[in-house]
């Protein structure tokens, strides 16, 4: 049996949350803690990232290629392209992944549908 999945392009999601976190970053720059910044980056750069896509099937790659933003954004924060390393601090500050975060929200979205339904 073939699985279809609802294809459409989250490039304007990727560019929306680099574009609000180097303005954040911009605007602090290393003035903040590494704390701050992550707190910031959650409260008003993840939303925007993840707006509306606990209603979309996504696939492996999809997720993959939202855990690489976040991936990317912790190997500039902490200037190291060591990808265990960057987990070690993901892990340390509580910075939950944006596959993570989905499956939770998708989750709740789901529990909520089926009792209206």
């Amino acid at each position: 049996m073939q699985s279809r999945y609802l294809k459409c392009s989250l490039t304007v999601a990727k560019r929306g949350f680099y574009q609000a976190a180097n303005s954040n970053f911009g605007k602090i720059g290393r003035c903040a803690s590494e704390e701050v910044i992550l707190q910031l980056i959650s409260s008003k750069c993840i939303p925007i990232l993840l707006y509306g896509l606990e209603v979309l099937p996504m696939q492996k790659y999809q997720l993959n290629s939202w855990d690489f933003v976040i991936n990317r954004f912790f190997m500039k924060l902490f200037k190291n392209s060591n990808i265990r390393i960057v987990q070690l601090c993901q892990e340390l500050f509580h910075f939950e992944l944006p596959s993570v975060q989905l499956a939770r929200r998708r989750k709740l979205f789901l529990d909520k549908f089926c009792v209206c339904v």
